[in-house]
């Protein structure tokens, strides 16, 4: 027994030496109030707070982040008591009167995040299941599930924009259609480890999950969308509706509205499905965004955007994730005492 309790305290000091470390990493020197026990402290937070991470061209603070940098942020993330973390799942980025910009690739961020973090929920607000065979995307899934231990959230998408489809090589058209049948072998396989399935435009016969992920049934699955047709699928197959960019709580009263109606036409329980939203955030020191056109949030001390965010969940929404400009380690230090504000 004594030897596994040294072991225990052994694993305990490198864990702690190994998280001084990240600390003093974030900035070159300490952070002021920040806690050392964020892992274990009881948890009065009305609900979860992620940030979605500067994955492309030119969006940390004008800058392009490296995976030096990705991973750092991801650690602070961690360090400072944020939820989870986010990437998108884009290929590049054409819009006209702007320059281009591109992404890194999701999936394999995605999976290199899971190895270096332990705590947080990862996932891409959202997949684009038009970019990869819906049984290999469950595969992937599966894998990176396992990688952390069951902490992705798999959020999944039909895509929308068409200069990546057309440079990538993908087709463009029945975005919806196709969609239809990829989740239905995404969810069959991450649900039951089993489908067979012949389509119009997907095939998956006699296809089996093996071996399985961390958990029996996969991970939860994420759409973020109002059309009649996903809301539908979001009935189906969703797990949790997600909402882009809506910075009021008036301004996302009519989504709520049409998916609650999505879900009791569908003969599901609104109840059974968890409601999150995305927000952009205009720090104090914002230095714009290349590739958002809509005005973010623009808290001018940390405890407005805490008020702000608690008035979600007052609203039963269960989980925010904000996308912060500039999205830096300064801006994620900053983004952490709303957090803090947010705990009371």
């Amino acid at each position: 027994m004594r030897c596994g309790v040294q072991l225990a305290e052994s694993r305990a000091s490198a864990q702690g030496n190994e998280k001084g470390k990240r600390l003093q990493a974030m900035n070159g020197s300490e952070i002021a109030g920040r806690r050392d026990d964020v892992d274990n402290a009881p948890r009065t937070r009305p609900l979860k707070v992620g940030l979605i991470l500067p994955d492309t061209e030119r969006e940390m603070g004008g800058a392009t982040a490296r995976w030096s940098d990705l991973v750092q942020m991801a650690r602070m993330a961690e360090d400072l008591g944020f939820d989870s973390i986010w990437n998108a799942d884009h290929l590049i980025y054409r819009f006209p009167g702007k320059d281009e910009q591109g992404p890194w690739e999701s999936w394999s961020l995605l999976a290199a995040l899971a190895a270096v973090t332990s705590r947080v929920e990862i996932g891409p607000l959202v997949s684009c299941t038009s970019f990869r065979n819906p049984a290999l995307l469950a595969k992937i899934a599966d894998t990176v599930d396992e990688i952390s231990s069951g902490r992705l959230v798999l959020g999944l998408g039909a895509g929308w924009h068409e200069p990546e489809y057309i440079a990538f090589g993908y087709p463009f058209d029945h975005r919806v259609s196709r969609f239809a049948e990829a989740i239905a072998i995404i969810h069959g396989l991450l649900r039951t480890g089993y489908v067979d399935f012949e389509g119009t435009y997907y095939q998956a016969s006699n296809c089996e999950l093996r071996p399985r992920g961390p958990r029996p049934a996969g991970p939860p699955i994420v759409i973020g969308s109002t059309a009649p047709r996903m809301l539908g699928l979001l009935a189906l197959y969703g797990d949790i509706w997600n909402a882009w960019a809506r910075q009021s709580l008036e301004e996302l009263a009519e989504d709520r509205q049409k998916v609650d109606a999505a879900l009791e036409a569908a003969g599901r329980d609104p109840a059974t499905v968890e409601r999150t939203v995305s927000l952009l955030v205009d720090l104090p020191t914002a230095t714009g965004r290349p590739s958002e056109e809509k005005p973010g949030l623009k808290p001018r001390e940390p405890e407005e955007l805490a008020a702000h965010l608690a008035s979600y969940a007052d609203a039963g929404i269960s989980h925010v994730q904000l996308m912060l400009d500039p999205n830096t380690p300064a801006g994620i230090e900053w983004a952490a005492r709303s957090v803090d504000a947010l705990d009371g």
